[in-house]
């Protein structure tokens, strides 16, 4: 009915029908979804404690994700050096929580680092105002997690 028509003019043609166009959402991955949620935790965190709302960066994502990975792969829970993430995402502050075993984003958050002196620290730190979070599953369905903070 519609052939040899352009796309526009095919949904609009559709829509003057009355037609329903149904799009399915989405659906975020696992790690994704994980990830989200201790973002949405660090900075409920944050709020609670009187600081700034941290803002995502790409940057600091890719770090994140990577190291999650690498943690993940290797099976070892050890920190990334941090100069090179400070010199390429171009930020003079940095700092990074690790964890694994934490079965959701917020638990990890609320049941781990702010239960920890030094990864509360990071999370309250003032200074902050970026951070990315990674999240990688190993073979056996444990979770493992990289967050990375920074400041320009």
């Amino acid at each position: 009915m519609f052939s040899g028509l352009r796309p526009l003019t095919v949904l609009l043609a559709a829509a003057a029908l009355g037609a329903t166009l149904l799009v399915a959402p989405v659906q975020a991955a696992p790690a994704d979804r994980y990830a989200d949620a201790a973002f949405r935790a660090t900075n409920a965190q944050r709020a609670d404690h009187d600081r700034r709302e941290l803002r995502e960066a790409a940057c600091l994502t890719r770090y994140a994700e990577k190291w999650a990975r690498h943690m993940a792969r290797h099976g070892r829970l050890v920190h990334q050096d941090l100069q090179p993430v400070a010199a390429r995402c171009h930020l003079s502050w940095v700092g990074e929580n690790i964890a694994t075993g934490f079965r959701s984003g917020t638990a990890v958050v609320n049941r781990g680092w702010m239960h920890s002196a030094g990864h509360r620290e990071n999370i309250l730190r003032p200074q902050y105002r970026l951070m990315g979070i990674g999240a990688r599953r190993d073979g056996h369905g444990r979770w493992w997690v990289s967050q990375v903070f920074g400041r320009r």
